[in-house]
């Protein structure tokens, strides 16, 4: 109750419009997929998986920065970073264990491996998507670990994407593909809650003392 309660306290300081919005927008939301990207040197890639993560509609994402360091760029998301959970790690192996605890199925992302192709590929489970560094592609690691490999179609000379069109063109097909289907794709209730409650909460200035000001009254 208490979630329920400060949510319709907060939404007292942002538009019926806002409001409306936010609850139109968690309707095509999903958790059933999720990203993980591993390594990437190149800032602008990483932060342009996140918009298109944010753009389809895949809440979550995971960040493996052991080699290179935060690799997020504010200005290249364009924001969609404030609207995408992300999840940071030093480790695939730490990745990789959150993941399969949380009942993801690990799906590495190759044009090289023995790989479903994006067309054939079929949604039975929450999956994680594996995305690798520009040149070296997912480490052995990852390669080794990984319950399905997944890649795109091409008929051209050109053997690989780059990685940020490659997430784009593989999230398009699945998520698509998952609003169609009968699996269990929406976010819970509590899911929803808590997305409103964050949402709401980033999109109101002086947003402490507002809180302060509640919090004095209970």
């Amino acid at each position: 109750m208490g979630d329920k309660e400060l949510l319709h306290y907060l939404e007292g300081f942002i538009s019926e419009e806002r409001k409306q919005r936010f609850l139109s927008i968690l309707k095509n939301r999903t958790s059933f997929i999720s990203v993980a990207i591993e390594d990437v040197y190149q800032m602008h890639n990483t932060s342009a998986v996140i918009r298109s993560c944010e753009s389809f509609g895949v809440q979550k994402a995971h960040l493996i920065e052991g080699r290179f360091g935060k690799r997020l760029d504010k200005k290249i998301a364009m924001g969609a970073q404030q609207w995408v959970d992300i999840h940071r790690y030093t480790s695939v192996t730490e990745a990789i264990s959150v993941l399969r605890e949380q009942g993801y199925k690990i799906v590495a992302t190759s044009p090289h491996a023995d790989s479903s192709l994006l067309t054939d590929f079929k949604l039975e489970a929450p999956i994680a998507l594996f995305f690798g560094t520009e040149k070296e592609g997912l480490s052995q690691e990852v390669m080794e670990k990984a319950d399905m490999f997944l890649k795109v179609p091409m008929v051209g000379f050109t053997e690989s994407l780059n990685i940020s069109v490659s997430a784009a063109i593989i999230l398009q097909d699945l998520t698509a593909k998952l609003r169609q289907s009968d699996l269990p794709w929406q976010l819970t209730d509590a899911e929803i809650l808590e997305k409103r409650l964050d949402w709401t909460k980033k999109s109101i200035r002086s947003i402490e003392d507002i809180l302060n000001r509640f919090y004095r009254t209970k």
